[in-house]
């Protein structure tokens, strides 16, 4: 991954609204930070393979970024983001790392059904 050029990723959601996606989205903290403080309250999310259509979307901040899709109900939102690519498969694969490299958010978005 390389760290995001918001231009770039811009673009790629620009010509990516209007069309039918899947998204997976994930958080978490708790595998980093539970087992060194037991008082640490750990909250996380996982959604993968849920389909989506949105009307637009947009990348704000300065870094790390928020990404912001507006679909026809309402929205779908993910902040923390620092790295970004397009992988073989046309993939768009966002992701949020920590000072120490460890994965904080994950914010995908494909044409096809990721893995299971």
């Amino acid at each position: 991954m390389k760290p995001i050029d918001k231009k770039l990723v811009q673009e790629k959601i620009d010509e990516l609204a209007g069309k039918e996606l899947y998204v997976h989205l994930e958080t978490t903290n708790g595998a980093y930070a539970s087992h060194k403080n037991q008082g640490f309250f750990s909250v996380g999310t996982f959604l993968r393979n849920a389909r989506i259509n949105y009307v637009q979307g947009k990348i704000t901040g300065p870094g790390p970024f928020r990404i912001g899709l507006e679909l026809e109900g309402g929205w779908a939102y993910a902040e923390g983001l620092t790295d970004w690519e397009v992988d073989d498969n046309n993939q768009v694969l966002l992701a949020g790392h920590d000072p120490d490299g460890r994965l904080a958010i994950a914010f995908q978005l494909s044409e096809k059904p990721f893995r299971k």
